[in-house]
């Protein structure tokens, strides 16, 4: 059975950083794009970041050089860390797997997604 659990989670001031995580299971970690995917309150999912099966990285413009993206295929783990949150970074921020590379933000896309991590960026 496929799980994807997102942790890291929280309530940040600006400028302040935090660290989610993504634990996978069931599947062939190695073999699939991961991508973290975002959905501010009342707003639409948002394309956040990818990571490819061979390292390669991508980053929505919104992020780039603020957010990095990496991946443990001994762990089976994705991470993102985020660096100099804004208050438009709060998010319900989601992990999804595919087994091929998609550049989407619809999670029903991907093969599998998760439950999500609520990040609030507040002062």
């Amino acid at each position: 059975q496929v799980h994807l659990v997102e942790s890291g989670g929280g309530t940040v001031q600006p400028g302040g950083s935090l660290r989610l995580s993504c634990a996978a299971s069931g599947f062939t970690f190695r073999d699939y794009y991961m991508t973290w995917v975002r959905q501010a309150p009342g707003k639409g999912l948002e394309w956040v970041s990818e990571i490819e099966p061979d390292g390669k990285i991508d980053y929505a413009n919104a992020v780039k050089g603020r957010f990095t993206i990496s991946r443990d295929n001994t762990k089976n783990t994705l991470t993102l860390q985020m660096n100099n949150l804004k208050p438009e970074d709060t998010a319900h921020y989601y992990c999804a797997a595919n087994r091929m590379q998609i550049v989407t933000a619809t999670l029903w896309e991907y093969d599998y997604s998760g439950q999500g991590t609520q990040v609030t960026v507040s002062s």
